[in-house]
């Protein structure tokens, strides 16, 4: 058994409400959990303070942050409540059915971030696995999109974000925004991703210039574009790192270059690798009949 014990509190160490007052010059000089959190950062306050947030009110005469410190003292910290369901919560004084499941759907929060930050991430090697993993979702479309595919450092997939939407021949974009959506992710890299729903894979020179933009402007910010896939709705696709528009590999292409189907399941093809263009301002991404 542990030797360690809990030690009770005295009733003077315990916070009162009757520390707090209803005197506008006292109130005035009072920082509240929410008050801090803006001028401190999310970061700095206690585990009291932070479920005071969530609760939002106290008690008629008990300040929020007693309800927080005596809900926490009463199930034995974040562990304890994170064991209990809203019904169990609502029990406690000050609670309620709404407030319990403010705590719940937070906790729950918290637990779900944890899980996918430490889950590994599924890595993206070659232009074949990005179009495999874009064709559901590009594939069918009768319309334009752009997708930006943020990558860490050992491209690993970080994020995968909507950045335009178009027509039939063309969506319109610019580097910022492409580069905003990769900052977003806190990305090492990039890979750009969009459709030609009109059935030709192969780029335009609209696509040229506009991903010679993006690679100019990743490379002054420190995000390279490795590859820009375009996919066609019949499932084949092109790389321009494959076929050598984007300059400054730093891995050879496994799989050659030009359009090819894109495999049900990762596959072989090209290894991105860091770009380097010149050009800038916004383009417009798949013009044109094809």
């Amino acid at each position: 058994m542990s030797s360690w014990k809990r030690a009770a509190l005295l009733p003077d160490h315990l916070p009162v409400s009757e520390s707090y007052t209803d005197d506008p010059a006292a109130l005035a000089a009072f920082i509240g959990p929410r008050e801090r959190a803006l001028e401190e950062g999310i970061w700095s306050l206690g585990d009291a303070d932070l479920l005071a947030i969530v609760l939002g009110t106290g008690l008629v005469g008990t300040p929020v942050t007693i309800v927080s410190a005596a809900l926490l003292s009463r199930f034995s910290g974040l562990e304890g409540l994170s064991r209990l369901g809203p019904h169990a919560l609502a029990e406690h004084p000050g609670l309620g059915l709404a407030k319990a499941l403010r705590i719940a759907a937070s906790l729950e929060l918290g637990r779900r971030a944890f899980e996918r930050a430490v889950r590994p991430r599924p890595p993206v090697r070659t232009s074949a696995s990005i179009a495999a993993w874009c064709a559901a979702q590009l594939g069918p479309l009768d319309h334009e999109q752009m997708w930006v595919i943020s990558l860490d450092g050992r491209n690993g997939m970080r994020g995968a974000r909507r950045v335009a939407q178009g027509g039939l021949h063309g969506c319109s974009v610019t580097a910022k925004d492409i580069l905003r959506a990769a900052l977003s992710d806190a990305a090492s890299a990039l890979v750009l991703v969009h459709n030609h729903p009109s059935g030709d894979s192969a780029p335009s020179p609209e696509d040229v210039v506009m991903t010679d933009a993006v690679a100019a402007a990743g490379e002054v910010i420190g995000v390279p574009l490795v590859d820009h896939v375009i996919l066609a709705p019949d499932g084949h696709y092109s790389s321009l790192h494959d076929l050598g528009m984007i300059k400054h590999g730093d891995a050879p292409a496994e799989g050659g270059a030009g359009a090819r189907p894109a495999p049900a399941e990762g596959g072989a093809g090209a290894r991105p690798a860091p770009a380097g263009a010149a050009g800038a301002g916004p383009r417009r991404a798949g013009h044109g009949q094809r």
